[in-house]
């Protein structure tokens, strides 16, 4: 719990370091917005030119890029500190000041900045995921919005964890790591579609190696009540998500290891 209140220390301080230029804020937050409205923009004229995508209609498409947006929303908005580690912490020995301290890295660099930039994304997001709800008529009983809970943790902490193993890299390459752009943004952009419309390498890469698909399409398949294509069982899409968690875990531990193997820059 005292973890979680001095990360609440952080974020709000990062809050009100952010507010103090609120058109900067509105500009940026405007920005994202817009630039994901145009990728929705995108989708749209897809479905509008050739109606379905093997057999997935536009509101159950719609349905997969809000909650994978918002997802994405939170755990960028989270992992900032990660995302700069290479550049700025590593670089300038700025990451000896946080060994110094008394409390986790990992802590301090969550903490870092609260990009509530990223509350644009989010809020375009939650309007086309209202949208797709309305459209495919939801019956939202406690089980259906408790496993769509249960997939925004899970995806939120493999996102999370992305963002972290980016970070890990740079204890032995500062340079940047487009690699990982790949997995993270790339990754985003094709869990906005359904797994199932993939080469099955493709697939398997992105389920057996990164999990983004037990984050995204298996438990969304089972939210939105239809038959998975894959084949998948019902057990296996309500415990997916888990697999976000323990890919978190995992990359703490390799952090860890990172942590370890790291040598001051002298400066």
């Amino acid at each position: 719990m005292n973890t979680l209140y001095v990360f609440g220390q952080y974020a709000w301080l990062s809050v009100r370091a952010q507010l103090q230029y609120r058109a900067a804020f509105w500009v940026a937050a405007i920005g994202q917005f817009l630039t994901s409205g145009v990728e929705f923009f995108g989708m749209w004229a897809l479905f509008n030119r050739f109606g379905d995508l093997q057999g997935w209609q536009f509101a159950e498409v719609a349905f997969f890029y809000a909650v994978i947006n918002c997802i994405f929303a939170v755990a960028d908005a989270v992992s900032s500190g990660f995302d700069q580690f290479g550049s700025f912490y590593v670089k300038t020995g700025e990451f000896d000041r946080i060994l110094l301290r008394p409390r986790s890295p990992i802590l301090q660099l969550a903490g870092h900045e609260l990009a509530l930039r990223r509350v644009g994304r989010l809020a375009q997001g939650g309007i086309v995921f209202v949208w797709a709800s309305v459209s495919l008529e939801f019956d939202w009983t406690y089980a259906r919005a408790a496993l769509l809970l249960w997939t925004c943790m899970g995806g939120v902490c493999f996102f999370v964890a992305l963002f972290i193993l980016r970070a890990t890299l740079s204890f032995w390459s500062t340079e940047t790591l487009e690699l990982m752009n790949i997995l993270s943004y790339g990754g985003l952009d094709a869990a906005q579609y359904p797994m199932s419309i993939y080469g099955a390498a493709f697939r398997k890469f992105f389920t057996f190696v990164v999990p983004l698909a037990c984050i995204s399409y298996f438990p969304l398949v089972s939210v939105l009540g239809v038959e998975d294509p894959l084949g998948s069982s019902q057990v296996f899409q309500v415990l997916a998500p888990g697999v976000g968690v323990l890919f978190l875990i995992v990359i703490v531990q390799v952090w860890q290891v990172g942590v370890r193997h790291y040598t001051s820059t002298g400066s």
